[in-house]
């Protein structure tokens, strides 16, 4: 006997990418439905290669006897539904900010800190971290269990795709604009972002860091070591789907190059492409439609005493969102769930 499972904002980019996620690893289900706001009702997604869902309405549905909860239908919409969720006795799992800093909900990524799922049990909610935080911490975890880091400095050069289906297509828009000299249209970015990158994610904080910023450094903490301190410079740019990130690390104590790349390879949910030759690297081309976490160009940062430069790459709807909250969903299924849903079920049916 498998869960039942609604999908929140299913009709958007980390929505779709969910329910495919969800057939793609054959995670035990019995009923799969499709949830987004009432101007999606009735549209179709599919799930699977032959199956499609007809939207429902969120603001309306009932979540009683749903088990399982994957929800990515913006901050705001969370702050109302996910507690109703939780309180009709499903457990979910947020991909929104929302809830990502709440001391009552857990922060997860299953491949650097699985353990904390069991807190779900405060709230009913987990929260899924950022894009760019998840799949730093993917590629930290094996380096901080083996020399303790001490210290992060990341520049992110995160796709358009982050920011949803209608900054994709701003950027086609105004790439075709560009060649056929029609004015370029500003709507969802401060700026052209054809041909250009943006380094503005997010609102402007007090400090003069973006909100997006700001998140990588306080995610990594909660996630991997409250200890660890991260100076982040967030950037867009004209792609539309993959985020890399250039990631410079100091060190509690000596690592080299050797030990990062064993430890790296040995580490669940990163491959290593790192040759030092013409397209010895991986760019988010290669990285799109890809669970793992890539790693290339690792190698001596001299200007600390004990200090590593990499360069980090993931599908950001992937990794960075849809992948990761299944990946959640998986452990909290596992070991804490077990067939407890679905006894739950038949009892109140």
């Amino acid at each position: 006997m498998g869960f039942r499972v609604a999908v929140v904002g299913a009709t958007g980019n980390v929505g779709r990418e969910m329910l495919t996620t969800l057939a793609e690893r054959e995670f035990p289900v019995d009923d799969v439905v499709a949830l987004a706001s009432s101007r999606s009702i009735g549209k179709e997604v599919s799930f699977g290669e032959d199956k499609t869902l007809k939207v429902r309405d969120l603001e309306t549905f009932d979540f009683k006897g749903i088990d399982i909860v994957l929800s990515s239908p913006g901050a705001k919409v969370s702050a109302v539904h996910s507690p109703r969720a939780a309180k009709a006795g499903a457990v979910v799992i947020d991909n929104t900010s929302y809830w990502r800093m709440d001391p009552e909900v857990p922060l997860v990524v299953p491949e650097v800190n699985p353990g904390a799922v069991a807190g779900y049990a405060k709230k009913g909610i987990i929260a899924n971290p950022n894009c760019s935080t998840i799949q730093m911490v993917v590629a930290l975890k094996p380096l901080h269990d083996l020399a303790k880091v001490k210290r992060v400095v990341v520049a992110t050069y995160q796709s358009v795709s982050g920011k949803g289906r209608d900054a994709m297509d701003e950027l086609f828009r105004q790439t075709r604009g560009v060649y056929v000299n029609d004015p370029i249209v500003k709507e969802q970015f401060t700026k052209q972002i054809a041909f250009n990158v943006i380094p503005h994610i997010d609102v402007f904080m007090d400090d003069g860091s973006t909100k997006e910023e700001w998140k990588m450094m306080v995610e990594t903490r909660k996630i991997l070591d409250p200890d660890i301190a991260v100076s982040a410079t967030c950037v867009r740019v004209p792609v539309f789907v993959g985020h890399a990130e250039a990631v410079h690390v100091e060190f509690e104590r000596p690592i080299t190059v050797e030990e990062a790349r064993a430890a790296l390879r040995n580490a669940p949910g990163v491959s290593v492409i790192d040759h030092r030759v013409d397209e010895g690297y991986v760019t988010p081309v290669e990285a799109a439609g890809e669970d793992a976490v890539f790693v290339s160009r690792i190698r001596k940062d001299p200007t600390v005493p004990h200090g590593l430069a990499m360069w980090v790459v993931a599908d950001n709807l992937r990794k960075g969102a849809a992948l990761n909250a299944v990946q959640i969903a998986e452990v909290l299924a596992d070991r804490h769930l077990g067939r407890e849903g679905a006894a739950r079920r038949t009892a109140a049916e």
